[in-house]
């Protein structure tokens, strides 16, 4: 899709707004929600329209977002904002949890105790039963990022995905071992995430993790 205003010329840094989408009734509830396509919730609705007021102040040249619903409804009032229009890109969806969806840890742990057992100690090289392979997402969500980081879409992006992808992804740009993303990066808020930056030789570093972004906040 194309954007409403031309991206600014590459000339420093991009910084990227990388985040998690707004709450889910699934996810107020502690279930595993992948490929599932839920919406918000009234207080995710509220998050993303937090989100838009800070958007409006922000200075975004590209707002991007995953193909599920509840990422469109996330970005759209930041997009609605900015002037911009959302591009979505399928590389950024949730990974699909398999025979965990919709589950919550506990019933887990009650119905493949070995399998869950494995994924707390090493969820990157074990994942959840008929679940996507974490590196498969990894490379997709990679791929994205770093093409939303090129300079082509300016130089401050917000990308509205989802919280494994996001802290798989984030621990890789960062030299982080992917397999530490559960206890490395335990909390990711709802409509926050990491705010990135990506140097002129294409090093990346993180400026902040989970910062509030509502009106008044600091836009980096």
């Amino acid at each position: 899709m194309t954007q409403d205003r031309p991206p600014a010329p590459r000339s420093g840094p991009i910084t990227v707004f990388f985040v998690r989408h707004g709450e889910t009734p699934m996810h107020a509830e502690n279930r595993y929600v992948g490929r599932t396509d839920a919406p918000l919730t009234e207080r995710g609705q509220a998050q993303a329209a937090d989100l838009g007021e800070w958007a409006s102040a922000a200075r975004l040249t590209a707002v991007a977002s995953s193909t599920l619903r509840r990422a469109r409804e996330t970005a759209e009032p930041a997009a609605r904002k900015a002037g911009l229009t959302p591009l979505l890109d399928e590389r950024l969806v949730e990974l699909d949890f398999g025979a965990a969806e919709g589950l919550s840890a506990a019933e887990m742990r009650e119905r493949f105790p070995r399998e869950r057992a494995a994924f707390e100690a090493d969820p990157y090289d074990n994942p959840l039963p008929d679940g996507e392979a974490p590196a498969a997402a990894l490379a997709r969500g990679r791929a994205a990022l770093d093409e939303l980081a090129d300079g082509s879409h300016g130089d401050r992006v917000l990308v509205v995905a989802h919280g494994t992808l996001l802290r798989i992804v984030v621990c890789d740009l960062l030299g982080i071992p992917p397999r530490t993303y559960r206890t490395v990066l335990p909390v990711i808020r709802n409509a926050s995430g990491a705010v990135l930056r990506r140097d002129r030789a294409g090093h990346w570093g993180l400026v902040a993790w989970n910062p509030p972004l509502a009106a008044g906040t600091d836009t980096w």
